[in-house]
């Protein structure tokens, strides 16, 4: 396993660059199925030629199937690789990956092109010391940034001994590395409102303002937000629309709120707070895209401690408030770890990157890990 760490590391980090130059080159918006089917096709010609490839339906109707590569082997355990292949950046805003100063900038680099990319590395590297595994599996997705529907993958691999999901990376509270255990659960709020219309010059009191009603209403759920609470929830507004023209009073408008919270149960609360009316304005509230939560600190630990001393460096298990699809499969497979990509920044902006040197160090911590995953008992 000690060679397994160094060389395979080595080799993941003399392909990575230019990997993930390819893989940002194409253009996979959430829903966008040509730019999906391609990136598809580059992440199969990176797999060792004994990976059997499926295509199995995505969770979200309309979009490509998703990818899934499986190889066979002569041991005890079966883990799963996790990652996903669509971006948030529009094909308009796409851009080709850009190097300066130690980064590699472009759109999903860190979230989570770069994680992929190791991802594929480490599926290469294990493919060739079949005698550690039974079953290894690398799943990729093509609508994790966008997906409102449930996920449909989690019961196959129920049974599986490990997760490793490959969501960018992180140093720990101490400046070690760092891999994500624990996440919270998360949930979309979306509040419609029904109102009248009316001429806002000659007849402003006669409408019914469902903008007013959702900016009260956003006010009223936001009391709510409690990330130092017990149940650490966050209450965000992060869109709000209403109205088509300046001089008519809104009859129609939608308030979406992003919450995330150590228990699902927490969003019930401030759904139960959306009024059903409100100065005459009809107000219903719907949850959307609810994810769980995950935490395998404890599970972890003896894994990562192991680890760590296989690389000579500590790894350290943190929680982080983004979702994951790695969540999905922490309640059935409890040796669940994500974080496993390279370190980074900027995810979901035009300046996202991820640091050139943590190419090498991740590719070190995801091996360590996944050989101690093989060797347990």
């Amino acid at each position: 396993m000690e060679s397994l760490i160094a060389d395979g590391a080595a080799e993941i980090a003399a392909r990575a660059e230019r990997e993930l130059e390819a893989l940002v080159g194409i253009s996979s918006p959430s829903g966008d199925i040509d730019g999906a089917e391609e990136a598809v096709a580059l992440c199969a010609a990176l797999l060792p030629p004994e990976a059997r490839i499926e295509r199995p339906t995505c969770s979200t109707p309309g979009s490509a199937p998703d990818m899934l590569a499986r190889i066979s082997g002569r041991g005890t355990r079966r883990v799963l690789l996790l990652g996903h292949l669509d971006t948030v950046v529009s094909h308009a805003a796409h851009v080709p990956l850009r190097r300066d100063a130690g980064r590699l900038y472009g759109p999903g680099t860190a979230d989570m092109k770069g994680g992929v990319v190791l991802a594929l590395g480490l599926v290469r590297a294990l493919a060739a010391a079949p005698e550690h595994f039974a079953e290894l599996c690398l799943l990729l997705v093509t609508d994790e940034e966008w997906r409102t529907q449930g996920f449909v993958h989690a019961e196959r691999f129920a049974d599986y001994d490990a997760c490793l999901c490959f969501e960018a990376g992180e140093r720990g509270p101490g400046g070690e590395e760092g891999v994500v255990v624990r996440r919270k659960a998360a949930g979309t709020l979306r509040v419609l409102a029904t109102g009248r219309a009316s001429h806002s010059g000659s007849a402003p009191d006669v409408g019914r303002s469902a903008l007013l009603a959702l900016a009260q209403t956003s006010l009223e759920l936001v009391r709510h937000h409690a990330p130092r609470g017990p149940d650490r929830l966050s209450v965000v507004p992060t869109i709000m629309r209403a109205g088509d023209a300046f001089n008519v009073v809104p009859a129609a408008g939608e308030l979406i709120l992003d919450m995330r919270a150590d228990r699902r149960a927490a969003f019930d609360v401030v759904l139960g707070v959306v009024p059903q009316e409100l100065d005459g304005v009809r107000l219903e509230g719907r949850l959307e895209r609810v994810w769980p939560g995950m935490d395998s600190s404890a599970s972890t630990a003896r894994v990562l401690e192991r680890a760590a001393a296989a690389i000579g460096r500590p790894i350290a298990g943190v929680p982080r408030g983004g979702a994951s699809d790695a969540s999905h499969f922490a309640p059935t497979i409890p040796l669940t770890i994500d974080g496993l990509g390279p370190r980074g920044g900027g995810a979901h902006t035009p300046g996202e990157f991820v640091l050139t040197a943590s190419l090498r160090e991740r590719a070190e911590v995801a091996l360590a890990v996944a050989a101690e995953v093989l060797s347990a008992e």
